[in-house]
């Protein structure tokens, strides 16, 4: 079977989250998940895993801890969640997506043993898109021979289908409000989901947040006796700039493992400070406890390699003012993104371009972002779940800020160039469905530029 039509057979099952009218909401639980993988022969255990849950900064968090064990020498699977551009994104090697004859052919391979399973009454409905996907993963990453995998849990964590493994470490990255339909309506109630992937007797590694999200991830720490490590001693102290002269990029010198390293980050922004010392210290667990070969050396190498694109990524384009993508695609990622900008200087006048999806907290995050635009462009996504553009203006209308709408992220950006000389900037942000769109023209366009000015 082709790649097309595997991609056709995926997408099928895609309204997992929002079904359509007057049709039952996919149901989650654990066993329907664990029935597949005992059926497909148990692939996620025949590699090491390092799995990752948290609201914003575990996708960073897992690109980053994969370029280090890379850099160390280990065959690295990443499995990450949403892509931006091609759904093979989601599955690496060695930092390389899988090929579309391999994602066909596993593909189907899930898809008929679903089947099976179905016509034995051993499962009561079709995989989801997100199951289907990942049990795809784990053959690919078998079936590579990786040395070790990381895994980023794509919603919530005790119910998620990367749950079915047995981490070597658990990772929490920053938690906040978001999925709230799914995940429970309180700091404390997401983090308790979160907090699903730890396991008894095993590792946490964090860091100090939200009291409440503190509090719930302890407790369920506490009843599992999970050995907690905070990765605090790895987060820089605060960075002074001279004036005029801020930058997006992450630089300073660090001790790691008795050594000093020079962090030289391609991801953008203080906040991925958190997340790289997140990496940072899985990396060194890794190596004090599971026997990974993982140096000072092979930590900073891995640092500068990371690959990470949409977040904070600076375009510079010939005759038109640069242009800077962020999925910020709830408050805090919003709260993230106007730092950076903040931070910026010099750039004026600015345009912002955004869409997200209906579910999100669409006013809340007007409020943080638009402010700080002389216009912007609003757009809906091409997903059953995007906000509409009636909704998006009447948001940017709260705001007092200047704003006009258009048909799609291309139409926008075009837009946003036309009101914008070269001395200013666009900002791209809101939802991964709109920094998806419109990246690929930017590459062929521009050579990325990450660093801000």
């Amino acid at each position: 079977m082709s790649y097309a039509a595997a991609l056709e057979s995926l997408h099928a099952r895609a309204g997992e989250l929002h079904g359509l009218p007057g049709q039952p909401r996919q149901k989650f639980r654990l066993e329907e998940m664990q029935a597949l993988v005992e059926a497909l022969g148990h692939p996620e255990r025949r590699f090491r895993s390092v799995l990752i849950a948290g609201t914003n900064g575990k996708g960073s968090t897992a690109a980053t801890l994969s370029a280090i064990l890379a850099a160390a020498g280990y065959k690295t699977g990443l499995y990450t969640s949403p892509h931006l551009s091609r759904v093979n994104e989601r599955i690496r090697i060695d930092g390389q997506p899988i090929s579309d004859a391999d994602f066909a052919r596993l593909y189907f391979r899930v898809d008929d043993v679903a089947e099976q399973l179905i016509a034995a009454g051993k499962l009561p409905a079709h995989p989801s898109f997100f199951e289907r996907l990942t049990a795809l993963a784990f053959l690919a990453l078998s079936e590579a021979q990786v040395d070790v995998a990381v895994l980023e849990v794509g919603m919530g964590g005790r119910l998620d289908a990367t749950n079915v493994v047995e981490p070597l470490v658990s990772v929490i990255s920053d938690i906040s409000l978001d999925h709230m339909e799914w995940l429970g309506d309180t700091i404390s109630l997401i983090a308790r989901e979160k907090a699903g992937i730890l396991r008894r007797d095993g590792v946490l590694i964090t860091l100090p947040q939200h009291p409440e999200a503190n509090q719930a991830i302890g407790e369920v720490a506490a009843e599992l006796n999970v050995r907690g490590v905070s990765a605090a001693e790895y987060v820089p102290p605060p960075q002074r700039s001279d004036p005029g002269e801020a930058t997006l990029r992450n630089r300073y010198p660090l001790a790691v493992l008795g050594e000093e390293i020079e962090v030289d980050s391609p991801l953008a922004g203080v906040h991925q400070q958190r997340n790289l010392a997140l990496a940072i210290a899985t990396a060194v667990e890794l190596r004090n406890h599971h026997g990974f070969a993982i140096s000072p050396a092979s930590i900073a190498e891995g640092i500068r390699r990371a690959e990470w694109p949409g977040r904070l990524e600076r375009f510079a384009i010939p005759g038109c003012a640069p242009v800077l993508l962020d999925v910020a695609h709830n408050p805090a990622g919003a709260w993230a993104l106007r730092a950076a900008v903040s931070a910026l200087e010099g750039e004026s006048p600015r345009v912002l371009v955004f869409g997200c999806m209906k579910d999100k907290a669409i006013d809340e995050m007007a409020q943080i972002l638009f402010p700080l635009f002389d216009r912007v462009i609003v757009t809906p996504l091409a997903s059953p779940r995007s906000a509409t553009l009636n909704d998006l203006l009447h948001a940017a209308a709260t705001t007092g800020v200047p704003a006009a709408g258009a048909a799609d992220g291309q139409e926008a950006l075009r837009l946003a160039w036309s009101s914008v000389p070269a001395p200013g900037l666009v900002v791209v942000a809101g939802s991964v469905y709109l920094v998806g769109e419109v990246r690929p023209a930017l590459v062929e366009r521009a050579r990325p530029a990450v660093a801000a000015r």
